[in-house]
C-alpha cells in the first residue's frame, strides 16, 4: 500500500506539473493575442514601465557598482600575477556584457519587480477585482497583464544596460582611481576586446529573453495563485525561485548557442 500511495503522489505531481505547464503556455499566447491595446493605450504600459523598471533602478545601480568595484578588486590582484593589468578593463566589460550584466540584473528584477507584479495581481484576485472586470466586460489579460508583460519586456534589457554600465564605472574607479591602473591602457583594451556582436548584442538579446521569462512566470504565478493571503505568499516565493531557476538555465543555454564558435 505504500508503493501504491507513494505512486500515486508522483503520479499527481507528474499530471500537475504538466497540466500548470499547458496552462502557463495558453496564459503566454492569451497575453501576446491580447496585447494590441497595451499598445493602442501605450500609456497604460509606460505606467507600469515605471513601476517595474523605474523603481529597480536604485537596487540595479548599486548592486551594478559593487559588482563592478569587486571585480576589479580581485582581477587587478589575477592579471598582477601575469604582468597583465592593462587588460583590467576588457576582464571587467567583457565579464559584466556578456554573463554579469543581463544574469544579476535578471535576478534583482525578478526578485524586486517580479515578486512585486505576481502580489499585485494575486490581491487582485483575491479582492476580486478580476471578477468584476470580467462583469464589466473588461478583458483582465489585456487591461491588467499585457502592459506589465510588455512593460517588463522593455524594461528589463534597459536595466541590464545599466547594470553593465555602472559596474564598468566600478572597475575603473578601483582599478584606475584607487589601484592606479593606466586610464588610457583601461579603456583602449576595453574598446578592443568588447565587440558589438558577439558582446553587446548578445548581452541584449539574453537580457530581452530573461525579461520575457521572468514577466510571465510572475505574471502567471499571481493570475493562478488561490485568492488566500496563503496563497499570494506561497505564488510570490514561487515567483522568485522559479525565475531564478529559469534565468540560470536560459543563460547556459544561451551561452551555448551565442559563443560556441569563439
Amino acid at each position: 500500500m505504500a508503493i501504491v500511495r507513494s505512486l500515486r503522489g508522483i503520479g499527481k505531481r507528474v499530471i500537475n506539473a504538466v497540466w500548470r505547464t499547458g496552462y502557463g503556455a495558453r496564459f503566454f499566447l492569451m497575453t501576446l493575442f491580447y496585447s494590441g491595446m497595451s499598445f493602442r493605450r501605450f500609456r497604460l504600459t509606460v505606467r507600469e514601465m515605471f513601476f517595474s523598471g523605474v523603481m529597480s533602478l536604485i537596487i540595479i545601480l548599486v548592486a551594478g557598482m559593487f559588482v563592478g568595484m569587486v571585480l576589479g578588486l580581485q582581477g587587478y590582484e589575477t592579471l598582477k600575477r601575469y604582468g597583465s593589468e592593462s587588460a583590467l578593463g576588457s576582464l571587467v566589460a567583457l565579464s559584466l556584457v556578456r554573463e554579469l550584466g543581463p544574469v544579476l540584473a535578471a535576478l534583482l528584477f525578478a526578485s524586486r519587480a517580479g515578486s512585486a507584479m505576481t502580489a499585485e495581481i494575486g490581491l487582485m484576485k483575491a479582492t476580486e477585482q478580476i471578477d468584476a472586470m470580467e462583469l464589466m466586460a473588461v478583458n483582465p489579460i489585456a487591461r491588467v497583464v499585457a502592459p506589465r508583460f510588455w512593460a517588463g519586456v522593455i524594461s528589463m534589457p534597459l536595466l541590464a544596460a545599466m547594470f553593465s554600465a555602472m559596474g564598468v564605472f566600478g572597475g575603473y574607479v578601483v582599478g584606475v582611481v584607487l589601484i592606479g591602473v593606466d586610464e588610457g591602457s583601461f579603456w583602449s583594451q576595453m574598446q578592443s576586446a568588447v565587440d558589438f556582436q558577439h558582446d553587446v548584442l548578445n548581452g541584449v538579446i539574453k537580457s530581452f529573453v530573461f525579461g520575457v521569462a521572468v514577466t510571465v512566470i510572475s505574471l502567471f504565478e499571481g493570475y493562478d495563485a488561490p485568492p488566500t493571503a496563503e496563497g499570494v505568499s506561497g505564488a510570490t516565493t514561487r515567483t522568485v525561485v522559479q525565475s531564478s531557476l529559469v534565468i540560470l538555465m536560459l543563460d547556459f543555454i544561451l551561452t551555448a548557442f551565442m559563443f560556441r564558435g569563439d
